[in-house]
């Protein structure tokens, strides 16, 4: 393992909860690869430029992959290509995925570069990872307590397997607006859950 992609999809940055987390993953891994590599994609400190009316041409034509309208999803899907985990950090807003990580999809989501598609659906067209997801949501979407919609979860799914990436695991943090003992209690639930992965079976040490 060389290689670790971290994208945190939330405004708060470092300060989030998901994030925090993730990089405890990150330390616990490197005890076994002490030379593991951690590339960060922080989509709130460093927004992507949005989508414009030359992209979408691009991607309904026949486009070279080295035109200077694709070198944002370029460097984009570099970066996934050459990790051998995926984390990615995000809140839910409004049931759903936060925009900035929507838009990360749109760049590393496309069509003949990432997934082709025939007359039976799509095939993603990168090596299969692990990728764990930390969900941060100030209320309960999941388990007895949920009274709200999730369609991040299903949705992320369906993108991440067009791409071709199978194995996903999701993490919530939940409650996050209820006090500082019910993040902490909700990020100690969420790291003891974490740690029965044979990736992260020290990480309540860590």
């Amino acid at each position: 393992m060389n290689n670790v992609l971290l994208i945190n999809a939330s405004p708060f940055g470092q300060d989030s909860h998901a994030n925090q987390l993730a990089l405890e993953l990150v330390t616990s891994l490197r005890y076994r690869h002490p030379k593991l590599e951690l590339v960060e994609r922080d989509l709130g400190a460093d927004p992507l430029p949005p989508l414009g009316m030359d992209y979408a041409q691009a991607l309904t034509t026949v486009t070279p992959f080295d035109s200077p309208v694709f070198e944002c999803s370029e460097v984009l899907i570099g970066e996934l290509e050459r990790c051998d985990i995926l984390l990615i950090a995000t809140p839910m807003h409004n049931f759903t995925l936060p925009a900035a990580l929507k838009l990360w999809i749109d760049y590393v989501l496309r069509i003949h570069r990432t997934f082709s598609t025939h007359s039976e659906g799509k095939t993603g067209l990168l090596k299969d990872r692990a990728v764990y997801v930390l969900v941060g949501s100030g209320g309960f979407h999941q388990g007895e307590r949920a009274s709200q919609p999730d369609f991040l979860t299903p949705y992320l799914s369906q993108a991440l397997n067009t791409l071709g990436l199978l194995n996903l695991k999701f993490t919530y943090l939940q409650g996050l607006v209820f006090g500082e003992e019910a993040v902490q209690a909700t990020v100690k639930d969420a790291r003891t859950q974490l740690s029965l992965d044979p990736l992260f079976d020290n990480l309540v040490d860590v």
